[in-house]
């Protein structure tokens, strides 16, 4: 018998969210695999034991996390929380600099007067603001390494994600060594990556030197100083993926509902980027995965449908709280920024070998019937019912949830709002009617597209199948002159002259089956 695949392993889901997390920093995806990397390496000149390492590995996988559930926070401060935190590595955070650096963002994009008067508010308020945000970000981030099944050992560093070895650090002010090795450890080697890409190993040894005794623990500065070309050697030409997941402490494939809990788990946080789609992911997995139940589809697809659900947004920890947030209508630039949503959150799941249908979906999910959808614009075959599915289940569910533009929709207007989406020919008639059949809705088919009557339509998907207007008779026991008038009659309304051309409208119109 064979044996099914063996599901991801939880260092390889770690080390995708470790990409998103990448973006909503403001920098290229495998910063944290390659600060990952090097921070090992620290780790081993400086004589840390293997538990040590493999806390150390996850804890920086997992570390930054907290930002992203704080975003609508930051970009409330400082307008563009990605372009915040982007900066946030070029400065000795303390004293003047952190100051600089938070006035410099503080009301970005206000008229003068404007700013200057928001300005004055930030200096009364902005640093008691910030000081909560860190302390949240650290629970959250703790919150994230329980729910992913990582030892409470990980949890307890990451309280100290943002301490300083100069005790001018936050939330608490802890100083010295009473900071784990492992974080002094991780400080070092996340902002020495970002100098070393952006300014080779001299510009990251300059930093460190600068940095050394105040925000990083002065003997690993000195170790790292000394030992820069050894400890660099290769970081910015290898795959830093493979090499990561090579040095992963050794963890077994997850049964399926490990994998469950830890999906589950990066979603909510993905919805955290904005108090408006909390709890979306988990409400669009369970109501595409009952449709997919009610439409028919194996086990294994609404497994996967399910699955897809609890990620598809992944990809909007890429995209600023600065538009997601907006209640002004969007630029162009704006929406060129969110159509990119869902082929971030493929291009990082598909990293995972196990979850590459899961990807497939996730990148597909804003996609429609009609090729209206973003980022790909295809539709009609191109799309399968798991795609077309997931694709109504989150449009339902968005509808029922708030935007800064417009309030949340009572369910029978939501259901109203997916059937005109029906009618226009963006979302699927079958996966419409499987969500709103799960959704507990009335799900009566819209009017069909053309003024086509029932049969008409029901003739029509016959004629796309291949079958002959005697063989259409003869399956529905009518006269072949009655089927004669009906194909007439639909190509007028359709505006099509043979089955090819009446064949693309049904696809265009979700009529194809």
């Amino acid at each position: 018998m064979k044996q099914p695949p063996a599901g991801p392993r939880r260092s390889e889901v770690l080390a995708a969210l470790s990409l998103a997390i990448d973006l909503g920093l403001g920098q290229p995806m495998e910063h944290m695999l390659r600060s990952c990397l090097l921070a090992l390496r620290i780790a081993k000149a400086a004589g840390v034991d293997a538990a040590g390492q493999g806390r150390l590995y996850y804890a920086n996988q997992v570390a930054w996390i907290g930002c992203h559930a704080d975003s609508f926070e930051l970009a409330a401060l400082f307008t563009d929380d990605i372009a915040f935190r982007a900066d946030y590595y070029n400065r000795d955070q303390h004293g003047l600099p952190m100051y600089a650096g938070m006035f410099s963002h503080a009301g970005a994009g206000l008229p003068p007067f404007a700013r200057v008067a928001y300005w004055t508010r930030f200096a009364a308020t902005g640093s008691a603001a910030v000081r909560t945000m860190i302390a949240s970000h650290c629970i959250s981030a703790g919150v994230l390494a329980s729910n992913v099944g990582l030892d409470g050992g990980v949890a307890g560093l990451l309280a100290h994600t943002f301490e300083r070895w100069d005790g001018k650090g936050l939330p608490e002010g802890v100083a010295g060594p009473d900071i784990p090795l492992e974080m002094r450890i991780m400080h070092l080697a996340d902002t020495a990556e970002v100098f070393l890409r952006q300014e080779g190993v001299a510009g990251a040894v300059a930093m460190v030197r600068a940095r050394r005794g105040s925000q990083f623990d002065p003997a690993l500065a000195g170790l790292f100083i000394d030992q820069a070309g050894a400890l660099t050697e290769g970081l910015l030409d290898v795959d830093c993926w493979q090499a990561a997941l090579d040095l992963a402490p050794s963890d077994a494939p997850l049964t399926g509902p490990q994998l469950d809990a830890v999906l589950q788990a990066v979603g909510d946080f993905a919805d955290l980027k904005s108090p408006y789609t909390a709890g979306h992911s988990r409400a669009v997995a369970a109501l595409a995965a009952a449709a997919g139940g009610i439409h028919g589809m194996p086990a294994d697809d609404v497994t996967q449908l399910r699955r897809a659900g609890w990620v598809h947004d992944l990809g909007r920890l890429g995209v600023s709280n600065q538009v997601w947030d907006k209640k002004e209508p969007l630029s162009r630039a704006d929406l060129e920024r969110i159509h990119m949503h869902p082929y971030l959150g493929e291009r990082i799941l598909s990293r995972v070998p196990g979850l590459k249908g899961e990807a497939a979906l996730t990148g597909l999910h804003h996609e429609r019937m009609d090729g209206s959808g973003y980022p790909r614009g295809i539709g009609g075959t191109e799309l399968g019912i798991k795609q077309r599915i997931l694709a109504a289940a989150d449009s339902y569910h968005s509808s029922l949830e708030p935007r800064p533009h417009r309030a949340a929709l009572p369910p029978a207007d939501a259901a109203a709002r997916l059937r005109q989406e029906v009618s226009a020919g963006r979302i699927s008639a079958d996966a419409a009617d499987a969500v709103l059949v799960a959704a507990g809705q009335p799900h009566r088919r819209p009017a069909a597209p053309a003024g086509l009557t029932p049969r008409e339509v029901e003739i029509l998907g016959m004629l796309c199948r291949g079958m002959t207007p005697a063989e259409i008779a003869a399956s529905l026991f009518l006269a072949r002159k009655t089927v004669r008038n009906h194909v007439e009659h639909i190509y007028t309304k359709i505006g099509a002259t043979n089955r090819v051309g009446a064949t693309l409208f049904a696809v265009r119109n979700g009529l194809i089956n």
